[in-house]
């Protein structure tokens, strides 16, 4: 059992030791001079090699091959970290700067990992948004529709606050009461629409429906009772920030999903955790996103504040989002070079 483990493990080790050379070689030269030194084609063959190695890894330890091979990869794994994501990618700046660097890079490293999984973010928006749509227009043609989707004891009250509009504020106490249950309610939500990917997506994809279904039933039903003007500017503030997040949640969870159907080369353990390391600055940008939400909903979308003036503002968060999401990140050949390396399998 031992020879033919350790024939195996040559065999493994010959194979793929071209590829760790070259990621080891990109390493040190970034190491030794900064990424800013890395032609296109190198910076663009960085990541596919860095998720190669982190699969070979698993695939090391799963096989139990040596321990030199083993502390060989993760010690290559983390230095080519480094390279993606870790402060040696600044170039060698100084110390007292890599604060800037390292909140520019996370700033950034949100929207590209959205682009890098876009054709799953895009599939998440049609899962939440035609039902969303659905559930509006055929509760506005016949409002009992929503009573099929949402309970009536949650319908009712909810139709009360709207009509009686926002013309006082709540309080501060109250505001402060009220964003800690919206931070409760939608990360909740999220968590439900990215954990459930593990599922193969079908449950990312049943909660992005139930949610888009239950959310334009609500609005069609308050709309219909004469309130939709209300209910429309109380969401207009803080809706981008919020149905957004759940969107990218649960894209992210499609992700996760797709990494075990369609594995390709990996074993379906090295997909799953490659994909989820690509995915998890959405679930964090998610995150942030949903706190920021539940900031406005509490504090500014249920406050006296003119309509005219919500809805101005909504509309500037809602370009403000879409912008940050489509561009941030961009800008020169060698970032474009590494977003389109990086770019998932399921695109």
């Amino acid at each position: 059992m031992a020879l033919t483990s350790a024939v195996t493990e040559g065999a493994f080790t010959a194979r793929r030791q071209g590829d760790w050379d070259r990621l080891d070689a990109l390493a040190r030269k970034v190491q030794a001079r900064g990424v800013r030194q890395l032609a296109p084609g190198e910076v663009a063959s960085v990541s596919p090699l860095y998720l190669d190695v982190c699969a070979d890894l698993s695939r090391a330890r799963a096989a139990r091959y040596s321990a030199p091979l083993v502390d060989y990869l993760e010690g290559l794994t983390a230095a080519a970290h480094s390279v993606l994501y870790g402060s040696q990618a600044r170039g060698g700046r100084v110390a007292g700067a890599a604060s800037r660097p390292s909140l520019r890079a996370a700033f950034d490293a949100f929207p590209r990992a959205v682009r890098r999984h876009r054709t799953a973010m895009l599939v998440s928006a049609v899962l939440f948004f035609v039902p969303f749509v659905g559930g509006l227009v055929l509760t506005l043609l016949d409002p009992a529709f929503a009573l099929n989707v949402v309970p009536e004891s949650m319908l009712r009250p909810l139709v009360h606050a709207y009509q009686e509009g926002f013309a006082e504020d709540r309080g501060a106490g109250l505001d402060a009461t009220m964003a800690g249950f919206y931070v409760h309610n939608n990360v909740g939500i999220a968590l439900r629409c990215f954990a459930t990917g593990l599922a193969l997506g079908v449950g990312s994809a049943f909660y992005l429906v139930e949610n888009g279904l239950t959310t334009g039933a609500i609005m069609g039903y308050v709309g219909a009772q004469g309130a939709g003007g209300n209910i429309f500017t109380f969401v207009v503030g803080h809706g981008s920030l919020e149905l957004g997040a759940i969107v990218l949640a649960g894209g992210a969870g499609l992700a996760l999903g797709w990494s075990l159907v369609a594995p390709g080369s990996r074993t379906r353990l090295a997909s799953l955790q490659a994909t989820a390391r690509s995915v998890m600055p959405v679930v964090f940008g998610a995150s942030v996103m949903l706190f920021m939400a539940a900031a406005v909903e509490g504090f500014w979308s249920a406050s006296s504040v003119p309509s005219p003036v919500k809805r101005l503002v909504g509309g500037a968060m809602f370009l403000t989002v879409v912008t940050y999401v489509l561009l941030a990140g961009r800008g020169s050949a060698k970032a474009e070079a590494l977003e389109r390396a990086e770019a998932a399998p399921w695109t």
